[in-house]
């Protein structure tokens, strides 16, 4: 039987080194299965959190990542990779760092800031990529991420130029956004209440507040389950989801309350406190209404 293209493409990468993983159709790691959603099985045992799950299956994003070409191959992962539109990767893995660029202006500062070194070409700008690993960290500046130790990336192509050492210009970047103190008895500096939305002062919204509570402890939910990587892009994703369901609200509905939870939830599990303001507004503006 022949294999798909893109399960191909993995074990060539899986013979070079380079522990590769399906993504669906939206770019993103497939979504982990039921015994593994939420991290109920205590996640890999590779994880921040290292925790029990030998699951079969490639949940858990980056940290199902393999070079075992029969694991790739293997029945277990078969429907994954004819359901996958793209091909992951775990540069931490591979013994390397991205730094996402993810936009013009991105590359431009990039080209007059970092040394040169491998390039790939992405959808909205470049992936610069250096030999040695570091702590991933999202948004270190405008439409930068940095993609090496618990995090994947996209395999977008082998690139040109030449690989050269991570350089102490990148590091500096991630310490620049490490500014959220460790937690302190269970708490972190820019704690918050909990929910502070009230339907009996918000007049312009048509929703119970039952329903604002639900739909906002979901999103805390997916925020809290993405300890080692994405928290910031469900902190994004659930400020997008509650936004479009007061878009013909005739407000104010005062989403402002219900971002400010949605940013302490992202904190909390290690997103720093700008990235995730960055995130949740971006969010709201996307969901398409408007805030107090």
């Amino acid at each position: 039987m022949t294999n798909p293209p893109l399960l191909d493409l993995a074990l060539h990468l899986a013979a070079r080194g380079i522990p590769a993983v399906p993504l669906s159709v939206n770019k993103r790691p497939l979504r982990n299965c039921p015994t593994c959603q939420d991290i109920a099985c205590g996640g890999r045992p590779n994880m921040l959190d290292p925790g029990p799950c030998a699951c079969p299956l490639p949940c858990h994003a980056w940290a199902a990542a393999t070079t075992d070409p029969t694991v790739l191959a293997g029945s277990a992962w078969e429907r994954a990779w004819r359901q996958a539109a793209a091909v992951g990767y775990h540069p931490g893995g591979a013994g390397v760092t991205v730094v996402d660029l993810d936009s013009a202006d991105a590359v431009a500062w990039a080209g007059a800031t970092l040394p040169p070194t491998l390039t790939v070409p992405s959808t909205r700008g470049e992936h610069w990529i250096y030999r040695g690993v570091m702590r991933s960290t999202n948004g270190v500046r405008d439409s930068v991420d940095i993609k090496s130790l618990m995090h994947y990336a996209r395999w977008l192509g082998p690139g040109t130029g030449t690989m050269t050492a991570l350089p102490d210009a990148v590091r500096a970047l991630a310490a620049k956004e490490d500014t959220t103190p460790a937690p302190t008895a269970g708490r972190v500096a820019s704690s918050t209440p909990g929910c502070g939305w009230s339907r009996s002062t918000k007049h312009g919204c048509r929703h119970t507040e039952g329903y604002v509570r639900t739909g906002l402890a979901r999103g805390v939910d997916l925020i809290h389950a993405h300890r080692t990587s994405g928290a910031g892009s469900q902190a994004f994703g659930a400020a997008r989801f509650l936004a479009a369901q007061h878009s013909r609200c005739p407000g104010p509905c005062h989403l402002d309350t219900l971002a400010q939870d949605l940013i302490h939830a992202a904190v909390s599990v290690g997103v720093p406190h700008a990235y995730a303001t960055r995130a949740v507004t971006r969010g709201l503006a996307a969901g398409g209404t408007h805030l107090p």
